[in-house]
């Protein structure tokens, strides 16, 4: 069976119609690659159609604040793709005038664009000979060839690595690269693939010994962590305070609401005779409910955060803040931003 040629008559006949496969600019490219990551299709296109219509060449993306592009990425998650986005963005308008780099070695040198983006930019790009290997490509190779070595461990990085090198259409590896991570995403789905109409079925080891839903192999994830956090509503009806996380953590340079974080879940006794609860209420006289009698929970790749929204409304003018009608325009993670869509700021 030609392996090859079976991906790429399957992609021509089922691939999917997307903006970014309509040309071979490689800020498009790496546009939709960034967005992408840990993205599903169907949830990155939209914010990719966003970006290209504010932000259409690399120079406007450049020239915009990074306030203004983590409020863009808004709800996409892993904001550290948004700031390095802004950052390679800005090194290529200015530094390489918008000229991204032609090939694999000098893509990689640029921020928040590793193995996996720099050989899809370069192959589709620039029709160089590196393979991708992503999600979708190790659950392919994994089944078709029966291979049990962990995707996320050194030894499995390597192998498959290896094997996708020997299988890439040296004459077209751009549109073999596109061909593959298609079929992973649409044939040979994680969950529940249909394989009685895979054209690849007949020589599939996972198929034939009965092992598709073991493959691929993936070491256990590194223990979850529980975080708590209590987020202060401090508002007198015509202001509110938010406040931008500088620390580095999770949501960098992202706004929320005045934060207490706490080793378990708290009652209202202890939340106001916290030190952070005094600092803010100082000099106030206050009511303080708490919204949220169940705690929200938030999940992240390494964490699940226990939510809990206390609303201190005050008896008196808040001296300073921003006003009730502002809150939305400010970048926030998605928790804060399902509150503040909950609650009804600027509704």
């Amino acid at each position: 069976m030609d392996f090859k040629g079976v991906i790429m008559h399957w992609y021509d006949k089922n691939k999917r119609i997307l903006p970014w496969r309509t040309t071979k600019n490689p800020y498009n490219i790496w546009l939709s690659e960034i967005m992408l990551q840990q993205t599903r299709v169907e949830q990155g296109l939209p914010y990719y159609l966003k970006f290209t219509e504010k932000y259409p060449t690399v120079f406007d993306l450049a020239q915009a604040s990074e306030e203004e592009v983590l409020k863009l990425w808004q709800g996409l998650g892993y904001y550290s793709r948004a700031r390095n986005l802004h950052t390679t963005a800005k090194k290529v308008a200015f530094e390489f005038d918008g000229n991204f780099p032609d090939n694999y070695k000098d893509l990689k040198q640029l921020k928040g664009v590793g193995d996996y983006t720099a050989s899809a930019i370069a192959s589709i790009c620039y029709n160089e000979i590196t393979p991708v290997v992503d999600g979708n490509v190790y659950r392919v190779l994994a089944r078709f060839y029966g291979i049990d070595l962990p995707i996320n461990s050194t030894e499995g990085v390597k192998y498959f690595k290896s094997l996708a090198e020997e299988l890439i259409d040296t004459q077209d590896p751009g549109t073999y690269n596109q061909a593959l991570m298609e079929f992973g995403a649409k044939q040979c789905k994680p969950q529940s693939p249909d394989c009685s109409i895979c054209e690849l079925q007949s020589k599939c080891v996972a198929f034939n010994k009965n092992e598709i839903s073991l493959l691929p192999v993936k070491l256990k994830k590194t223990k979850v962590k529980k975080r708590y956090f209590n987020y202060l509503i401090i508002t007198d009806d015509k202001k509110t305070v938010l406040q931008q996380r500088t620390k580095k953590d999770i949501w960098l340079n992202l706004y929320e609401f005045p934060l207490i974080e706490t080793s378990s879940a708290i009652k209202i006794d202890d939340l106001i005779k916290h030190e952070d609860f005094l600092k803010h209420t100082k000099g106030y006289t206050f009511d303080v409910n708490l919204y949220n009698e169940e705690s929200k929970v938030h999940k992240l790749s390494h964490q699940h955060i226990y939510t809990q929204f206390w609303i201190v409304t005050l008896q008196s003018e808040l001296k300073n803040g921003i006003s009730v009608d502002n809150v939305r325009d400010y970048p926030v993670p998605v928790l804060i931003a399902n509150f503040v869509e909950e609650f009804g700021f600027n509704s």
